[in-house]
């Protein structure tokens, strides 16, 4: 081996025992520091409990084995601490270690509607109790007031970069202790102010507003006010403030599977009157908002907790867990979000909404310019038309009956009786209609002999019509006061299991109309319907069968086409609807048994009241008159549209 091969290999190992000595020394030095680290934190956690009494601490010094060391010297324990603690305060600075290692308090406000607890830890809303609502129990149990978060899980805090030295260190205030101020009366408000020092003349502040003006759309929220005092000089470059908004909802129904239905995140965009969400079901969802949002929701079926932005956020990172049933949790929500900033903001003013989805209160909430923030959509009453029905007539006549009857079993008798005479025109119409055809029925027949081939089926169609058109009838006059009632019937649909007005409200068997009635808890659950009998479901299809059975005797003698659906209406409807509502709101489950028994007792006073010689003169009149008359020009495209359709056929089948 020549000298330059051995030179080489020597420098190699001097080279890899330098790298192996270096990587040794820190590795060494990181241990140490972890160590200083820990018991540091080891420390600080000791100081923040209570002290243990002197017997105590004497029973635990006897109990240690002979010879053993109980307790390292106190000289050491404040050396590492001395040592972690300046390398924090290298980290952080002198203000934000002391809060970092101060010890939280909490601060309890109250007006007439709710109580609200704050944490100096993050100068946070942990906690809200809302004094007018309680959870689902028995008749007699329900004492157990709403509470809008759990203190174990809720959490808001601001995260941004601050200065110190060459570094930026981020700050999440989560982490931090606020230094709290006195709570302050200020008019009709009681404000709680809370701090956090960055540096001597710098900090930033949390300012909470709590009303008791006796209205509702104002109690219930908690203006928040974020200032940044003097922090300019102290802030790092950055174009946002960073939001993290989570909580854990209670599950406050009867029924889990029902207000896990309606519970979401719900949010607006800026301008828009309608609102979006992530859709509501079980499992996980998750959605990102990259564009300007008005306000965030963590929905429920009847509460909601709302932070409201009036000057909007940039953006919105959206995300809920289902808890599993029985646990009484329902949902985990989270929402990250953010905020611009300049070195001009000097600020940001914010709301909470902690309280019921009650149309009456969510529809007066605006922002400080008084414009709409149109919360009320919160409140699922349906689209279109459907909503229209229920914001326009089903709500107001709903509001003003309460105002004189307490019990809202009768005030849901007096809206059926209302709904069944305002479309009792188009009842009659619809019985008048069916009975004409029944009349008619034997011409019919007699055109069905006339022309049995199929490739007559445009002569035997073309006649019919011309029968219809003399004898004055519609084809449709059956159906189409059916399809007016329809949006009625869906928007009642959609009204009950939304309306709080329902909560808590017994009738007869049903501890609450809102939920379902329960006469038989079974030990076992039936795939599509439960592990209950809900009585008012029951009586509901027990009725339809019947309105279904009548109405299916008087269609079909004058329409042969509905022989073929007759397992359709009268049984298989009945069925599905049984299926269907025995977890459903117990006050929808009335309302349309009361509207199949009146549905019913109209047509029976309706078939008293027509008489059919009558009907059939007039008929007869009709068809004199239009027999001399003459032919519209629609008639006259009709069937010229007829007659193509047939040559087309003839065509084909040559």
């Amino acid at each position: 081996m020549d000298k330059k091969s051995i030179l080489g290999i020597v420098v190699v190992a001097v080279l890899f025992l330098g790298f192996a000595y270096f990587n040794t020394k820190q590795q060494e030095k990181y241990q140490q520091e972890m160590a200083e680290w820990q018991a540091y934190q080891d420390s600080v956690a000791k100081a923040s409990r209570p002290a243990v009494p002197a017997a105590d601490a004497a029973a635990n010094a006897a109990a240690a084995a002979p010879g053993e060391v109980t307790a390292e010297a106190p000289g050491a324990d404040a050396e590492v601490a001395d040592a972690a603690r300046r390398r924090q305060v290298e980290a952080l600075g002198e203000y934000l270690t002391d809060a970092r290692e101060a010890e939280a308090e909490e601060i309890t406000v109250e007006n007439d509607v709710m109580i609200v607890r704050f944490s100096t830890r993050g100068g946070q809303i942990t906690d809200v109790t809302l004094k007018d609502y309680t959870k689902y129990a028995p008749r007699g149990q329900r004492d157990q007031l709403i509470r809008m978060m759990d203190p174990e899980s809720a959490k808001f805090g601001l995260s941004f970069y601050v200065k110190n030295g060459l570094n930026n260190v981020k700050v999440n205030t989560m982490e931090y202790v606020f230094q709290p101020q006195a709570v302050q009366t200020v008019g009709d408000a009681r404000k709680v102010v809370m701090r956090l020092p960055v540096a001597a003349d710098a900090w930033l502040e949390y300012e909470y507003l709590i009303y008791n003006k006796q209205a509702p759309e104002r109690d219930y929220l908690v203006d928040f006010n974020v200032r940044l005092v003097n922090m300019a000089p102290q802030m790092a470059n950055q174009t946002s403030i960073g939001i993290d908004w989570s909580n854990i909802s209670y599950q406050n129904e009867k029924g889990f599977q029902n207000e896990n239905m309606y519970t979401t995140i719900s949010y607006r965009f800026p301008g828009e009157s309608s609102i979006e969400d992530l859709g509501m079901g079980d499992g996980a969802k998750s959605k990102s908002v990259s564009t300007a949002v008005n306000w965030v929701a963590f929905k429920q079926q009847f509460f909601s907790s709302v932070f409201i932005a009036p000057k909007n956020v940039a953006n919105a990172n959206m995300a809920f867990d289902t808890a599993a049933p029985g646990s009484e949790l329902l949902k985990n929500f989270s929402v990250q979000m953010s905020v611009p900033y300049t070195v001009q903001t000097e600020g940001y003013d914010f709301a909470f909404y902690f309280g019921p989805n009650k149309y009456a209160i969510l529809k007066k909430i605006t922002d400080d310019e008084g414009s709409d923030l149109h919360m009320e959509r919160l409140i699922p009453l349906g689209w279109g038309i459907f909503g229209w029905v229920n914001r326009w007539c089903v709500i107001p006549v709903f509001d003003f009956l309460r105002n004189y009857i307490g019990s809202f079993g009768i005030i849901i008798l007096i809206l059926v009786i209302l709904v069944k005479l305002v479309i009792s025109p188009l009842t009659y119409k619809s019985y008048v209609s069916m009975a004409k055809m029944r009349l008619i029925k034997p011409q019919v027949d007699e055109l069905n002999k006339k022309f049995p081939k199929q490739e007559d089926a445009m002569k035997r169609q073309q006649a019919t019509m011309e029968l219809y058109k003399k004898a004055g009838i519609n084809p449709m006059g059956g159906c189409i006061p059916m399809l007016i009632q329809m949006p009625i019937l869906i928007a009642m649909f959609r009204f009950f299991p939304a309306s709080i007005e329902l909560r808590e409200q017994p009738f007869l068997w049903a501890d609450d109309l809102s939920s379902y009635d329960s006469i038989v808890n079974l030990p076992f659950s039936i795939p599509f319907y439960g592990d209950h009998v809900s009585l008012f479901a029951l009586l509901m299809a027990v009725s339809l069968f019947g309105y279904s059975y009548f109405n299916y005797q008087q269609t079909a003698s004058s329409q042969p086409q509905m022989a073929g659906m007759k397992f359709m209406m009268v049984y298989m409807m009945p069925i599905m609807m049984l299926l269907w509502f025995n977890s459903y709101s117990s006050g929808l489950c009335y309302y349309y048994l009361l509207s199949n028994l009146f549905t019913i007792g109209q047509t029976l006073v309706i078939r008293r009241m027509v008489d059919d010689d009558k009907i059939h003169a007039v008929m007869q009149a009709n068809a004199a008159k239009k027999s001399k008359g003459k032919k519209s020009k629609f008639q006259q495209r009709y069937e010229e549209l007829l007659r193509q359709q047939e040559a087309q056929q003839r065509a084909k089948r040559k």
